[in-house]
C-alpha cells in the first residue's frame, strides 16, 4: 500500500491500523481462533511502525507497537511477570541480519568491518566477531515455569507480556517438563522459559482423530498446542501429548547462573529441562546466516515446526549492556523464513483429471509469495475437502506451502468473502472428454468414466490393456506407450491393431527384431478369452475373479454390455458400488466404439458356456498358489481354477479350502499346517482339475 500524502490521511490509516491489530491480538492471543496467518499480520505490524516513525506526533501509549499483545482471559487466575516477557524484533531478509549484527557491535563499541553488505563482504572478515547462540524458533506457546528450591510450583502463558494465564495444572500434565529439577546447583527461584508444541506426528495423529469423529480439524501445529494447554480439564490436556523445549530464564534468586546463555542451556539441559539439540553457538553474522541456512534445509526433516531461528548474543554481560527497546531485547533478532501460509485470492476453480480418471480440483490463485516460491495453484483434493471448506470463486483464503508438499488451501476468511459467491461442486461430465462424471456411494474421489478414450487416461488405459492378466502384449511398456501417445500413433486400446511394423521399427530405440516381437505380440493377442477381454477393459473394481464371474454368468459380452444395475447385482460378487461402475462404463457411447473397433480389428474369444456359479464343481472354495508348478504357470493355474467357481487368494486364513504348494514353496505352507488347511501338490492338482471338468 502507498504511503498516506497527509498528516491526516495517516492519522486515518493509523487509527484504522491499530484497530485490526487489535482484533487479530485478541482472535490470535485470547481465542486462539487467527483469521490471517503470521505474515499478513507481521505487514500490518510493519506499516504501523513505519507510519509511526514517519510521524512521531501520532505514537500514543497504547499503541500496538509500545505493547506486547492483548489481556489474557479471565476463566484461568493471573499471573504478573516479575521480569516481563518480550516479544523478538523480526528479521525476514539478509541485509536485516547485517544491519542487525553491526548495530550490537556498534553498542559494544568493538571495531566494525567497513561498508559491510552481502553478498560480496559477508565472507570479508570483520575485527571483532559476536558470538551468538543460534536456536531454532519453535511455533508454538510460549510459557514460564517457575521452581522453588527444584520444585514446579507454577506455570503460566505468556499473556501480553506482563500478565499471563496460570496454566499450571496443565503444564504438569506434560511430560517433558520436570516436576522436579535433577542434580544440584540451581537456585532457590528459578523461572524457565520455553515454548510448549506439538511435534507433527502427534499434530497429524490427532487431526486424523478429529476428522474421525466428524470434527473439525486443527489448523496448524501452534493452535492446536495453545488449544490443548488452555483447557479448563487437565485430563484433555495430559490425552494431548504437548512437547517442551526451554529457550531462556526469567526471574532467578538465591543462586548463581552462568554468564553465557548457550552455557545456561546447558546447565538446564543437565537439570533435565529439555532444550532443543539444534541449538549451535555461531561467530558473527557469517555463522548466524549460515545457520539459517542450514535450518532451512532441514526444516522439514524436522519432527517439530519452526519458522525460523533466532539470534541471541551469548555473553550476559553484552545483553545488559545492549538492553531493550520497547518491546524487544537488543540482543536478539528472529529471523524468519519465507512464510508458509500467506493470504491470497480464488480466481477460478478447475477440475483436473488424472491418468487413472480420477478429478481433482484445483484452485487458481492470485500469485502469491509462500514457502520460497510464487504459488499460482493449490488442491482442494475431493468434493469432501471443497463442502469442509465451503471454498468458493473470489473468496480470499489462506494457502500453505510446506517444504516440498503441494500448497493447499488451510481456510478461508469469511469476512472477506463478496456478495453473490456460489458453492463450488465439481462437473457432471469430464472436462476432457465429455463422458460422465461418477462417484460411488461411500468414496471420496470421484472419476471420469471415459476410460477407453479419454486423452488424460489414455496411456494408463492402454498399459493396463496390455498387461500380462489382460490382454498379454509382450514387450510393450510404459516407454514404447508413452512414445505412441506422445507421436500421436495411436488414442485408444483399438488403435494398437492398426500399427504397422514399419511404424514400430522406426520408434526410439526400436529395432527390426524388437519391433517384430511386439507386433507379433499385438496379433497373437487378439485370440483372448472373454474374461480377460472384460478384465483388458479397466472398468473400476473389475479385478481378474470379477471379469471370470460376469463372463460365466453372461456367456456372451453383449449380455453384459446391455445389462442394468439390478440384473448386474445377480452376478455373485457383485454389488451395487461394482453393477453401478460397470452399467457407468457401458453406458458411455465413446467406451461402445472402441469395444466396436477391437471387434473389428479380429479381437475374439471363444464361446463360454453360460453356468450358474453356485453349481460350478469348486463354487464356495478358496485356493492359495504358493512355489513354482512344473507343468503350467501359476496364472494359468489360478485361471483354471477360478473357470471352475473357485476363487484364489493371495494369503492364507482359516477360510482357505486348500493350498497348491509347487518347488520352493514360501511361508504360506507354514501357515497352512499351523491352520490345519488341506495341501495339494501339482500331481494332485491336476488330478482335481481333471475331475472338475
Amino acid at each position: 500500500m502507498s504511503a498516506p500524502a497527509s498528516s491526516r490521511e495517516a492519522a486515518e490509516r493509523v487509527k484504522k491500523l491499530r484497530a485490526e491489530i487489535a482484533r487479530h491480538n485478541y482472535l490470535y492471543y485470547v481465542l486462539d481462533a487467527p483469521e490471517i496467518p503470521d505474515a499478513e499480520y507481521d505487514r500490518l505490524f510493519r506499516e504501523l511502525q513505519e507510519l509511526e516513525a514517519r510521524h512521531p506526533k501520532l505514537v500514543t501509549p497504547d499503541s500496538p507497537t509500545q505493547r506486547v499483545g492483548e489481556a489474557p482471559l479471565k476463566k484461568f487466575g493471573a499471573v504478573r511477570h516479575e521480569v516481563p516477557m518480550l516479544s523478538l524484533v523480526n528479521a525476514f531478509t539478509e541485509q536485516e541480519v547485517v544491519d542487525f549484527d553491526r548495530r550490537v557491535r556498534e553498542r559494544l563499541g568493538l571495531e566494525v568491518a567497513p561498508g559491510i553488505l552481502p553478498p560480496a563482504t559477508l565472507t570479508r572478515p570483520c575485527v571483532s566477531q559476536v558470538e551468538y547462540s543460534a536456536e531454532p524458533k519453535l511455533d508454538g506457546l510460549a510459557v514460564s515455569l517457575l521452581y522453588q528450591h527444584g520444585r514446579f510450583t507454577q506455570g503460566a502463558t505468556r499473556g501480553d507480556g506482563e500478565t499471563g494465564e496460570d496454566v499450571t495444572q496443565n503444564l504438569r500434565t506434560i511430560k517433558a517438563i520436570p516436576l522436579h529439577l535433577y542434580g544440584k546447583g540451581y537456585p532457590e527461584i528459578l523461572e524457565v522459559r520455553g515454548e510448549v508444541y506439538l511435534s507433527k506426528q502427534v499434530f497429524n495423529e490427532l487431526n486424523r482423530q478429529a476428522l474421525a469423529r466428524g470434527e473439525k480439524p486443527f489448523a496448524n501445529p501452534r493452535n492446536a498446542a495453545a488449544g490443548s494447554l488452555r483447557q479448563l480439564d487437565p485430563k484433555i490436556t495430559a490425552s494431548r501429548p504437548l512437547a517442551f523445549y526451554a529457550y531462556g530464564l526469567g526471574k532467578v534468586q538465591g543462586g548463581v547462573m552462568p554468564d553465557k546463555h548457550s552455557a545456561i542451556l546447558a546447565q538446564l539441559r543437565d537439570w533435565s529441562v529439555p532444550v532443543a539439540r539444534e541449538q549451535k553457538v555461531v561467530q558473527g553474522v557469517q555463522g548466524c546466516l549460515d545457520y539459517y541456512r542450514d535450518m532451512s534445509a532441514r526444516r522439514a526433516r524436522l519432527p517439530y515446526d519452526i519458522d525460523g531461528v533466532v539470534y541471541k548474543v551469548n555473553r550476559l554481560d553484552h545483553q545488559e549492556q545492549l538492553g531493550y527497546i520497547s518491546r524487544a531485547p537488543r540482543w536478539a533478532l528472529a529471523h524468519k523464513f519465507p512464510a508458509q501460509e500467506e493470504l491470497t485470492g480464488v480466481l477460478d476453480i478447475e477440475a483436473q483429471v488424472g491418468r487413472t480418471g480420477a478429478l481433482t480440483p484445483v484452485a487458481r490463485l492470485k500469485p502469491v509469495f509462500v514457502g520460497g516460491v510464487t504459488v499460482s495453484n493449490a488442491t482442494l483434493h475431493n468434493q469432501n475437502e471443497i463442502d469442509r471448506l465451503d471454498v468458493r470463486v473470489g473468496d480470499s483464503v489462506i494457502v500453505r506451502r510446506a517444504g516440498d508438499v503441494i500448497p493447499e488451501i488451510v481456510s478461508v476468511v469469511r469476512e472477506r468473502r463478496p456478495p453473490r459467491t456460489r458453492p463450488y461442486h465439481l462437473p457432471r461430465q469430464c472436462p476432457v472428454c465429455g463422458a460422465d462424471v461418477v462417484r460411488a456411494e461411500g468414496e471420496v474421489v470421484a472419476r471420469c468414466s471415459g476410460g477407453l478414450y479419454c486423452p488424460a487416461q489414455r496411456i494408463q488405459a492402454i498399459l493396463h490393456f496390455a498387461s500380462r492378466r489382460a490382454m498379454d502384449i509382450e514387450g510393450l511398456g510404459d516407454k514404447l506407450v508413452e512414445q505412441l501417445v506422445t507421436q500421436k500413433l495411436i488414442e485408444t486400446p483399438a488403435d494398437l491393431y492398426t500399427l504397422t511394423l514399419e511404424q514400430l521399427a522406426g520408434l526410439e530405440r526400436m529395432g527390426e527384431k524388437s519391433a517384430a516381437n511386439v507386433y507379433g505380440a499385438i496379433q497373437k493377442s487378439k485370440k483372448t478369452t472373454l474374461a480377460r477381454f472384460l478384465f483388458a477393459l479397466g472398468i473400476r473394481e473389475v479385478g481378474e475373479a470379477t471379469a471370470q464371474t460376469l463372463a460365466r454368468h453372461f456367456g456372451d459380452l453383449d449380455a453384459v454390455m446391455e445389462a442394468d444395475e439390478a440384473t448386474l447385482q445377480n452376478v455373485p460378487d457383485v454389488g451395487p458400488i461394482v453393477a453401478a461402475h460397470i452399467a457407468a462404463f457401458f453406458r458411455q457411447r465413446h467406451n461402445r466404439e472402441v469395444i466396436q473397433r477391437l471387434r473389428e480389428a479380429g479381437v475374439t474369444w471363444p464361446g463360454v458356456q453360460r453356468t450358474p456359479a453356485a453349481r460350478l464343481p469348486l463354487a464356495g472354495k478358496t485356493f492359495v498358489l504358493t512355489g513354482t508348478l512344473e507343468h503350467m504357470t501359476r496364472d494359468e493355474a489360478k485361471e483354471k481354477l477360478q473357470a471352475l467357481g473357485a476363487k484364489v487368494s493371495g494369503s492364507v486364513s482359516a477360510k482357505t479350502s486348500c493350498v497348491v504348494v509347487g518347488r520352493d514353496p514360501g511361508s504360506k505352507l507354514d501357515k497352512a499346517r499351523e491352520l490345519g488347511v488341506e495341501v495339494l501338490d501339482e500331481t494332485a492338482l491336476h488330478k482335481l482339475l481333471r475331475g472338475a471338468d
